[in-house]
């Protein structure tokens, strides 16, 4: 920045400033990603156990359950996410709990369970929920009675899998399909190994169902893993869950499946393990804070909710929390913000259009999170409804729009990387492409930020607005490691950050963004190839083996070292960084 009385402060000094932060950073390794991580939110306003909920546009309903050994209830709460707010709506016409409760053409259907009490026989009676009138309506009646069975929606169809009509009585094999249009009722292939208390989960057409028990509950869990195909009305064995339990919570997320929480052998545990369904493999992640078992557990969006459920004292007397987990798997859903500009517009529907009818993971971005295969109308309507909107990306780990008017910090819009803005640098709140924008001198202005991602771990994008500069000038760079985007000798778009085995150089490009005009400069790593981009345009692209990693901070506006000559001499303007492809 400059001095108050307009002078350059040393650059040197300024050379010694950024080296010292470098070093902290570095150190440091500033990272506040939450992977992995549970945080509690909100509690339940009526704690239950063995209760089920659904998920209705983005709100989950959370129905029945047992409030102690002797009474259940027929509470019906709704729980928004993005608000962190509880409503009470209209109760279930009949208290129950051990109940299966799913979401199908945007109506709630609750099937079973048992009441008075947890340990009372089961029903075969239904019920619709519409979440747009908060009203109940009863249907025809299940085939058989039944609790505490598998659940699964598929092409507007319900699958109920095993189950049991009392706590203490021998689990089925038996399968059934349910139309709700039509109310009936169509027996499929029985399932291996008869269980009740099990989950279930649909990933690409299949059932996948997961652990339970049978009657000698306090006894034995199954690890059962086994898959239904609805298509050839068939049952295939995978590998084995590495804990067996019992009333545990399963939720679905990008090919991933989690298994939370659940009873083995007279104890509740706090067990998290991940299913990955492409290489039939398993990781055990983060245990969920509060031991719980026959909860609510799904997905809004990209986090996974755990709501309600008991666990048992020291004398077998059931306690039951009113607590709420949030936990951030890491992944992250697809954007409506295709070309990362921060706004939904025709960039991002032209983008759309010519992958139609494609398997392509930018676009498909419906139904959230991660889309279901193929572009179409499903993508095309959820964009249109974000329509000239700016967009709340959860994959924007970085973004500096530079808009401040005075002062020595470059704020993230983002999250926590802000930056520090030295030497010969002053702010022009009305000269930016968007907005506001930042002037370097040159000679030594120029910022510093922390740690942001390392190159190495996956894909990610990285865009800024610039105009001016000069042959040899530095966009952006990786201190003491790389010059993520550069203009070469000549003017023309380059970027240092190197591939390793055959393509292990520099990539440059023929475009020459040192015209004195506005262009959109950007790099895409898509964890095979390098694209180098000016203007939304792909202007050169390599296919390295990879792509070399560092864990330091980066500069804006000079290069990885601060070499005299690389200190940008323009404008740059609203720099962003996304942990995702962005397509130009």
């Amino acid at each position: 920045m400059k001095s108050q009385n307009g002078t350059n402060v040393s650059h040197s000094f300024w050379i010694l400033f950024s080296l010292i932060l470098s070093g902290f950073w570095g150190r440091a390794g500033i990272s506040l990603a939450a992977e992995d991580t549970w945080t509690f939110k909100n509690p339940i306003p009526t704690g239950r156990g063995f209760t089920s909920g659904a998920v209705v546009d983005g709100k989950i309903y959370v129905i029945g359950g047992f409030l102690s050994h002797s009474s259940v209830t027929a509470a019906n709460e709704m729980y928004d996410p993005a608000t962190d707010q509880w409503t009470v709506m209209e109760p279930m016409p009949q208290a129950r709990c051990g109940h299966a409760t799913c979401t199908c053409n945007g109506k709630i259907y609750v099937f079973g369970g048992v009441h008075p009490n947890p340990y009372a026989f089961a029903n075969n009676n239904v019920y619709e929920y519409d979440p747009q009138t908060d009203t109940w309506a009863q249907k025809a009646d299940m085939p058989y009675e039944n609790a505490f069975c598998g659940i699964a929606v598929l092409n507007d169809t319900i699958y109920f899998i095993g189950g049991t009509t009392n706590c203490y009585t021998p689990p089925i094999r038996t399968v059934v399909a349910y139309d709700p249009v039509t109310e009936s009722w169509t027996q499929k292939a029985d399932m291996p190994h008869a269980r009740s208390f099990l989950s279930a989960c649909v990933v690409d057409g299949k059932i996948y169902t997961f652990g339970g028990g049978d009657e000698n509950l306090h006894d034995y869990a199954f690890d059962y893993v086994e898959v239904y195909d609805p298509a050839t009305n068939t049952w295939t064995a995978k590998t084995n869950m590495p804990t067996g339990r019992l009333v545990m919570g399963t939720c679905h997320m990008d090919g991933k499946i989690y298994a939370v929480g659940g009873w083995r052998v007279y104890t509740a545990l706090p067990t998290n393990e991940m299913y990955d369904t492409a290489t039939d493999t398993w990781t055990t992640k983060s245990p969920i804070q509060q031991r719980r078992l026959m909860f609510f557990f799904g997905s809004v969006g990209n986090k996974i909710y755990a709501i309600g459920g008991s666990y048992p004292d020291s004398h077998g007397n059931p306690i039951i929390p009113t607590s709420v987990e949030e936990y951030d798997t890491g992944l992250t859903a697809a954007s409506p913000d295709l070309n990362g500009d921060g706004i939904v517009d025709i960039q991002d529907l032209l983008l759309l259009i010519e992958s139609w009818g494609q398997d392509d993971p930018l676009c498909d971005i419906a139904p959230p999170p991660f889309g279901d295969g193929v572009v179409d109308a499903l993508d095309l309507e959820l964009l249109m409804s974000y329509w000239g909107q700016e967009v709340d990306d959860p994959t924007l780990i970085a973004h500096w729009a530079l808009d401040e008017t005075e002062g020595a910090v470059a704020c993230d819009n983002a999250g926590v990387n802000d930056a520090f803005v030295i030497g010969g640098a002053e702010w022009q709140p009305d000269g930016g492409q968007v907005n506001g924008a930042l002037q370097l001198d040159g000679i030594d202005g120029c910022v510093v930020a922390g740690l942001v991602l390392n190159p190495a771990d996956g894909p990610f994008s990285i865009f800024a607005w610039i105009n001016g500069g000069a042959p040899g000038q530095v966009v952006v760079s990786q201190q003491g490691a790389a010059n993520w985007l550069m203009a070469d000798a000549v003017g023309t778009l380059m970027t240092e950050l190197k591939g390793t085995g055959r393509s292990a150089g520099p990539l440059q490009s023929q475009t020459i963004i040192t015209d004195g005009h506005w262009h959109r400069v950007g790099f895409v790593w898509d964890g095979a190839n390098r694209i180098l981009c000016v203007d939304d345009v792909a202007v050169a692209e390599d296919t390295p083996d990879g792509l070399e990693g560092s864990d330091s901070g980066l500069y804006i506006g000079t290069g990885k070292a601060m070499e005299l000559g690389t200190y940008w001499s323009g404008l740059i303007d609203d720099i962003r960084i996304y942990n995702r492809i962005v397509s130009p």
